[in-house]
């Protein structure tokens, strides 16, 4: 790899690291993946930080790499089953405070990808909060990033989903 190729490289990997802002809402450390190469979903984590003064919620996300991309959240059923459900209402980021979208709990979900995730891939994802508006984040494709990177691991039960 020439000088000028490195260069590049940590330039961009240097990007990737910073935080995206809209208004007082931070996205931070995001990273996107799927569980096989032939898999037809994927999934989004990252911690949004609400730096005002009043709560907010993160209502939608929007990408041209699915058909459809949904908010979604693990729940146990009545057999002690973890299932993934679709939370229409989104998920609320209060004042000062922080919602960590992270593997095992709530997450952004990619439904009938248009394309594999591959490593190192950047995918462009349109979060929609109440107030702060829209925030574009390019994700970074991690397909070997470990389940407590990035984020806090919530116990589950099952077996584990594509979005896992």
């Amino acid at each position: 790899m020439s000088l000028k190729s490195t260069l590049f490289a940590a330039v961009a990997a240097a990007a990737l690291a910073m935080p995206a802002f809209a208004g007082d809402i931070m996205v931070h450390d995001p990273y996107a993946r799927a569980s096989t190469k032939m898999s037809t979903s994927g999934a989004a984590f990252m911690v949004l930080m609400n730096h005002s003064a009043e709560d907010d919620r993160l209502v939608s996300a929007s990408s041209d790499v699915a058909q459809r991309v949904e908010l979604h959240t693990h729940m146990e059923d009545a057999n002690g089953v973890m299932k993934m459900m679709e939370v229409e209402e989104g998920f609320p980021v209060p004042a000062g405070g922080e919602h960590a979208l992270a593997r095992g709990g709530d997450h952004v979900m990619f439904l009938g990808l248009n394309q594999p995730f591959n490593q190192g891939d950047l995918i462009s994802v349109t979060l929609t909060f109440e107030k702060a508006g829209d925030v574009v984040v390019e994700i970074p494709v991690d397909l070997e990033r470990k389940p407590m990177h990035g984020g806090q691991m919530k116990h589950q039960h099952g077996t584990p989903s594509a979005g896992d």
